[in-house]
């Protein structure tokens, strides 16, 4: 506290000596005009004194107060009572023993009587019949060895009955028959006259555009050209 004391009385007297420094300096600014400059002395400050600081005083706990111990209270004897003496305790009895029970006597054993005979006759055991014989099993007859099946005769497609064949008595009536066989032919020209040739001789043209050359006989397919071909259509 008394530091900041000092600081304060410091800060003031600082404020007022630099105050009468700036009007000492004004004053002599204005002298300058009228008067010659005079050298003065440079002005010094006046050495600060700091104060001592105030000694510090350690705080010290207060002595604690030692109370002295209580001095021990005497112990005072029982003192014996005034009255009677209570009576001694009396003696523990034994218990009782349990009174004994007495068990029946044991029964005497029962006599088991033997079963009576009955009074009537005993029917005589009936005889024991034997059992019929089984009758003999009978063995079925042998079967018959089983023969390979019979064949079945194969089936014959159904034949259409074959249309006669034109009779032909002179070349004329080669002519509608050979142009009816040669109808689907490339060359009708050579097919025609060469069938003309074999239905005049062989005096028979097959039925149809193609095949069926052995209807007209061994006449008809054996007829060959120069070069060993069929000539008859």
């Amino acid at each position: 506290m008394a530091f900041k004391v000092a600081l304060l009385l410091l800060a003031t007297f600082l404020l007022v000596t630099t105050k009468a420094s700036a009007n000492d300096e004004e004053l002599k600014i204005t002298a300058n005009y009228a008067k010659v400059p005079v050298s003065q002395p440079p002005y010094t400050l006046p050495p600060l004194r700091t104060p001592p600081p105030a000694p510090v005083k350690s705080a010290s706990p207060p002595p604690a107060s030692v109370k002295a111990a209580p001095p021990p209270v005497p112990v005072k004897a029982p003192t014996p009572p005034l009255g009677k003496a209570p009576p001694p305790p009396s003696p523990v009895k034994a218990p009782y023993p349990a009174p004994t029970v007495k068990l029946p006597p044991p029964l005497p054993p029962v006599p088991v009587k033997a079963p009576t005979p009955p009074l009537g006759k005993t029917p005589p055991p009936s005889p024991v019949k034997a059992p019929y014989p089984a009758p003999p099993v009978k063995q079925p007859p042998p079967l018959p060895p089983v023969g390979p099946p019979t064949p079945l005769p194969p089936l014959k497609p159904p034949v259409s009955p074959v249309s006669p064949l034109p009779i032909v008595r002179s070349i004329k009536d080669c002519i509608p028959l050979c142009d009816k066989r040669c109808m689907l032919h490339s060359r009708k020209r050579v097919c025609t006259r060469a069938c003309m040739t074999c239905c005049d001789r062989c005096k028979c043209v097959p039925p149809g555009t193609y095949g069926n050359r052995e209807r007209c006989g061994k006449c008809y397919t054996s007829m060959l050209t120069h070069g060993n071909r069929y000539k008859c259509p």
